[in-house]
Protein backbone atom coordinates (compact mmCIF):
# COMPACT_ATOMS: atom_id res chain seq x y z
CA UNK A 1 0.00 0.00 0.00
CA UNK A 2 1.03 3.39 -0.87
CA UNK A 3 0.36 5.62 1.65
CA UNK A 4 0.05 9.82 0.42
CA UNK A 5 1.31 12.10 2.97
CA UNK A 6 0.43 15.93 4.77
CA UNK A 7 2.10 18.77 5.43
CA UNK A 8 2.25 18.29 9.05
CA UNK A 9 4.12 14.92 8.15
CA UNK A 10 6.52 17.42 5.63
CA UNK A 11 7.20 19.35 8.44
CA UNK A 12 8.38 16.68 10.50
CA UNK A 13 10.25 14.74 7.58
CA UNK A 14 12.19 17.93 6.82
CA UNK A 15 12.99 18.65 10.92
CA UNK A 16 14.44 14.79 10.69
CA UNK A 17 16.31 15.65 7.26
CA UNK A 18 18.11 18.98 8.79
CA UNK A 19 19.78 16.70 11.22
CA UNK A 20 20.49 14.27 8.44
CA UNK A 21 22.31 16.93 6.13
CA UNK A 22 23.83 18.44 9.14
CA UNK A 23 25.08 15.07 9.84
CA UNK A 24 26.82 14.29 6.48
CA UNK A 25 28.55 18.32 6.80
CA UNK A 26 29.90 17.49 9.55
CA UNK A 27 31.26 13.79 8.48
CA UNK A 28 32.64 16.08 5.37
CA UNK A 29 34.58 18.13 7.93
CA UNK A 30 36.32 14.81 9.64
CA UNK A 31 36.29 12.34 6.91
CA UNK A 32 40.38 12.07 6.13
CA UNK A 33 43.04 9.12 4.85
CA UNK A 34 44.28 7.26 7.74
CA UNK A 35 40.58 7.19 9.89
CA UNK A 36 39.21 3.94 10.59
CA UNK A 37 35.37 3.59 9.68
CA UNK A 38 34.54 2.53 13.03
CA UNK A 39 36.15 6.07 14.04
CA UNK A 40 33.59 8.27 11.63
CA UNK A 41 30.61 5.73 12.81
CA UNK A 42 31.05 6.41 16.58
CA UNK A 43 31.35 10.52 16.01
CA UNK A 44 28.20 10.19 14.06
CA UNK A 45 26.62 8.69 16.92
CA UNK A 46 27.41 10.95 19.46
CA UNK A 47 26.96 13.72 17.23
CA UNK A 48 23.44 12.69 16.45
CA UNK A 49 22.31 11.33 20.03
CA UNK A 50 24.22 13.32 22.15
CA UNK A 51 24.50 16.44 20.51
CA UNK A 52 21.55 16.67 18.37
CA UNK A 53 19.06 14.48 20.66
CA UNK A 54 17.91 12.69 17.74
CA UNK A 55 17.91 8.81 16.58
CA UNK A 56 19.80 7.04 14.52
CA UNK A 57 16.97 4.81 12.54
CA UNK A 58 19.62 2.36 11.13
CA UNK A 59 21.11 1.33 14.89
CA UNK A 60 19.13 -1.77 16.29
CA UNK A 61 16.87 -2.12 12.74
CA UNK A 62 16.64 -5.65 12.21
CA UNK A 63 19.51 -6.12 14.19
CA UNK A 64 22.16 -3.81 12.38
CA UNK A 65 24.50 -2.74 14.84
CA UNK A 66 25.62 0.52 14.06
CA UNK A 67 24.66 3.89 13.60
CA UNK A 68 26.00 4.56 9.90
CA UNK A 69 26.42 2.14 6.98
CA UNK A 70 29.39 2.39 5.63
CA UNK A 71 30.38 0.64 1.84
CA UNK A 72 33.94 1.06 0.77
CA UNK A 73 35.20 0.17 -2.72
CA UNK A 74 33.41 -3.21 -4.07
CA UNK A 75 31.06 -2.81 -0.97
CA UNK A 76 27.43 -1.87 -2.27
CA UNK A 77 25.48 -0.88 0.87
CA UNK A 78 25.00 -2.28 4.24
CA UNK A 79 29.17 -1.84 4.96
CA UNK A 80 29.80 -2.86 8.78
CA UNK A 81 32.11 0.10 10.12
CA UNK A 82 35.10 -1.40 11.57
CA UNK A 83 39.31 -1.15 11.90
CA UNK A 84 39.05 -0.90 7.96
CA UNK A 85 41.37 2.46 7.81
CA UNK A 86 40.58 4.70 4.51
CA UNK A 87 43.39 5.12 2.35
CA UNK A 88 44.19 7.30 -0.72
CA UNK A 89 41.78 6.54 -3.60
CA UNK A 90 38.69 4.65 -1.54
CA UNK A 91 35.36 5.66 -2.39
CA UNK A 92 33.39 5.61 0.85
CA UNK A 93 29.11 5.98 0.38
CA UNK A 94 27.55 6.32 3.75
CA UNK A 95 24.09 5.80 4.35
CA UNK A 96 22.33 7.79 7.16
CA UNK A 97 18.86 7.26 8.79
CA UNK A 98 17.41 9.85 11.22
CA UNK A 99 13.99 9.68 13.36
CA UNK A 100 13.33 13.11 15.00
CA UNK A 101 10.00 13.61 16.55
CA UNK A 102 8.46 11.54 14.57
CA UNK A 103 9.68 12.33 11.35
CA UNK A 104 12.02 10.11 9.28
CA UNK A 105 14.86 10.71 6.62
CA UNK A 106 17.34 9.08 4.76
CA UNK A 107 20.32 10.13 2.35
CA UNK A 108 23.33 8.18 1.44
CA UNK A 109 26.09 10.20 0.69
CA UNK A 110 29.58 9.31 -1.14
CA UNK A 111 33.23 11.09 -0.31
CA UNK A 112 36.56 10.49 -1.95
CA UNK A 113 39.57 10.03 0.03
CA UNK A 114 42.58 11.29 -1.69
CA UNK A 115 42.74 11.08 -4.95
CA UNK A 116 40.54 8.55 -7.05
CA UNK A 117 41.71 6.87 -10.65
CA UNK A 118 39.96 8.67 -13.96
CA UNK A 119 37.51 5.33 -14.15
CA UNK A 120 36.59 5.76 -9.67
CA UNK A 121 36.04 9.34 -10.56
CA UNK A 122 33.74 8.89 -13.55
CA UNK A 123 31.95 6.68 -11.60
CA UNK A 124 30.91 9.23 -9.16
CA UNK A 125 30.44 11.78 -11.24
CA UNK A 126 27.73 9.51 -12.93
CA UNK A 127 26.12 8.41 -10.45
CA UNK A 128 25.52 11.67 -8.91
CA UNK A 129 24.23 12.59 -12.34
CA UNK A 130 22.19 9.59 -12.77
CA UNK A 131 20.44 10.60 -9.13
CA UNK A 132 19.49 14.13 -10.78
CA UNK A 133 18.19 12.54 -13.98
CA UNK A 134 15.95 10.24 -12.11
CA UNK A 135 14.69 13.75 -9.92
CA UNK A 136 13.80 14.93 -12.97
CA UNK A 137 11.80 12.30 -13.32
CA UNK A 138 9.69 12.26 -10.32
CA UNK A 139 7.20 14.03 -11.03
CA UNK A 140 3.08 13.66 -10.59
CA UNK A 141 1.70 11.95 -13.91
CA UNK A 142 4.74 10.00 -14.26
CA UNK A 143 5.30 6.37 -13.56
CA UNK A 144 7.82 4.70 -11.11
CA UNK A 145 9.43 3.06 -14.27
CA UNK A 146 10.70 6.53 -15.44
CA UNK A 147 12.67 7.12 -12.58
CA UNK A 148 14.43 3.92 -13.27
CA UNK A 149 14.73 4.06 -17.12
CA UNK A 150 16.43 7.50 -16.71
CA UNK A 151 19.19 5.86 -14.32
CA UNK A 152 19.79 2.96 -16.50
CA UNK A 153 19.91 5.08 -20.00
CA UNK A 154 22.42 6.98 -17.95
CA UNK A 155 24.71 4.98 -16.09
CA UNK A 156 24.44 1.86 -18.83
CA UNK A 157 23.88 2.63 -22.08
CA UNK A 158 25.60 6.18 -22.46
CA UNK A 159 28.18 5.43 -19.85
CA UNK A 160 29.16 1.63 -19.88
CA UNK A 161 28.84 1.18 -15.85
CA UNK A 162 25.97 -1.26 -14.21
CA UNK A 163 23.17 -0.56 -12.48
CA UNK A 164 22.66 -2.88 -9.08
CA UNK A 165 19.66 -4.88 -9.16
CA UNK A 166 19.29 -6.34 -6.00
CA UNK A 167 18.93 -2.75 -3.65
CA UNK A 168 16.73 -0.51 -4.78
CA UNK A 169 14.63 3.09 -3.75
CA UNK A 170 11.23 3.07 -1.46
CA UNK A 171 8.70 4.80 0.25
CA UNK A 172 9.26 6.14 3.32
CA UNK A 173 7.13 7.75 6.24
CA UNK A 174 5.43 6.04 9.62
CA UNK A 175 8.47 3.06 8.74
CA UNK A 176 11.42 3.64 7.17
CA UNK A 177 10.67 1.10 3.89
CA UNK A 178 7.49 1.26 2.47
CA UNK A 179 5.88 1.39 -0.35
CA UNK A 180 6.20 2.08 -3.42
CA UNK A 181 9.54 0.44 -4.41
CA UNK A 182 11.53 2.38 -6.69
CA UNK A 183 13.55 0.25 -8.69
CA UNK A 184 16.98 2.37 -10.45
CA UNK A 185 16.49 -0.03 -14.02
CA UNK A 186 13.50 -1.00 -15.78
CA UNK A 187 10.99 0.14 -18.64
CA UNK A 188 9.68 3.88 -19.16
CA UNK A 189 5.74 3.90 -18.55
CA UNK A 190 5.14 0.81 -16.24
CA UNK A 191 4.80 1.00 -12.30
CA UNK A 192 2.72 3.09 -10.39
CA UNK A 193 1.63 6.43 -11.13
CA UNK A 194 3.27 9.08 -9.40
CA UNK A 195 0.91 11.04 -6.86
CA UNK A 196 1.29 14.67 -5.00
CA UNK A 197 1.73 13.64 -1.22
CA UNK A 198 4.30 10.41 -2.33
CA UNK A 199 7.16 9.94 -0.13
CA UNK A 200 10.21 7.87 -1.46
CA UNK A 201 14.00 8.06 -1.98
CA UNK A 202 15.84 7.81 -5.11
CA UNK A 203 19.53 5.92 -4.69
CA UNK A 204 21.02 4.37 -7.59
CA UNK A 205 23.90 2.07 -6.89
CA UNK A 206 26.29 2.19 -9.63
CA UNK A 207 29.07 -0.21 -10.66
CA UNK A 208 32.50 0.05 -12.48
CA UNK A 209 32.04 -3.70 -13.30
CA UNK A 210 29.44 -6.23 -13.40
CA UNK A 211 26.32 -6.08 -11.25
CA UNK A 212 25.75 -9.29 -9.63
CA UNK A 213 26.29 -9.59 -5.88
CA UNK A 214 27.19 -11.55 -3.19
CA UNK A 215 26.62 -11.56 0.49
CA UNK A 216 28.90 -11.63 3.49
CA UNK A 217 28.54 -14.34 5.94
CA UNK A 218 27.18 -11.73 8.53
CA UNK A 219 24.00 -11.00 6.20
CA UNK A 220 24.03 -7.87 5.86
CA UNK A 221 27.26 -6.29 3.54
CA UNK A 222 26.72 -6.84 0.16
CA UNK A 223 29.71 -6.73 -2.12
CA UNK A 224 29.93 -6.88 -6.30
CA UNK A 225 30.68 -10.25 -7.35
CA UNK A 226 34.01 -9.29 -9.88
CA UNK A 227 35.35 -6.77 -6.95
CA UNK A 228 34.42 -3.93 -9.25
CA UNK A 229 34.15 -0.54 -7.29
CA UNK A 230 30.74 0.91 -6.31
CA UNK A 231 29.03 4.73 -5.53
CA UNK A 232 26.06 5.25 -4.32
CA UNK A 233 24.22 8.70 -4.14
CA UNK A 234 20.83 8.61 -2.34
CA UNK A 235 17.52 11.49 -1.54
CA UNK A 236 14.28 12.02 -0.06
CA UNK A 237 11.66 13.31 -2.20
CA UNK A 238 8.43 14.55 -1.45
CA UNK A 239 6.02 14.62 -3.98
CA UNK A 240 3.95 17.79 -4.78
CA UNK A 241 1.66 19.13 -7.78
CA UNK A 242 5.02 21.42 -9.23
CA UNK A 243 7.35 18.66 -8.94
CA UNK A 244 9.48 16.98 -5.91
CA UNK A 245 11.00 18.31 -3.02
CA UNK A 246 14.27 17.08 -2.11
CA UNK A 247 14.34 17.48 1.39
CA UNK A 248 17.81 15.95 1.91
CA UNK A 249 20.03 18.39 -0.32
CA UNK A 250 22.41 19.59 1.75
CA UNK A 251 23.12 22.68 -0.05
CA UNK A 252 19.71 23.78 1.65
CA UNK A 253 21.30 23.59 5.27
CA UNK A 254 24.22 24.43 7.25
CA UNK A 255 26.40 23.93 10.38
CA UNK A 256 25.17 25.85 13.67
CA UNK A 257 27.83 27.29 15.82
CA UNK A 258 27.16 24.84 18.53
CA UNK A 259 27.67 22.10 15.54
CA UNK A 260 31.22 23.54 15.13
CA UNK A 261 32.22 23.39 18.67
CA UNK A 262 31.64 19.98 18.81
CA UNK A 263 33.38 18.79 15.92
CA UNK A 264 36.40 21.03 16.92
CA UNK A 265 36.55 19.83 20.58
CA UNK A 266 35.92 16.18 19.17
CA UNK A 267 38.96 13.60 20.49
CA UNK A 268 39.25 11.12 17.86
Amino acid sequence: MIRLYTEKDFEKMRDAAEILCQTHLAIQRVIKEGMTTKELDDFANKFIVEHKKAIPAQLGYGGFPYTLCISVNDEICHGFPSDYVLKDGDIVSIDNVIEYKGGLADSCWSYSIGQLSNRDQKLMDVTLESLERAIDQAKVGNRIGDIGHAIQEYAEVENDFSVIRDFIGHGIGKEMHEDPQVPHYGQARRGPRIQAGMVFTIEPMIASGNWPMELEDNGWVAKTKDRSNVCQFEHQLIIHEDGPEVITDQRKYSLTEEDLEFINNYKF
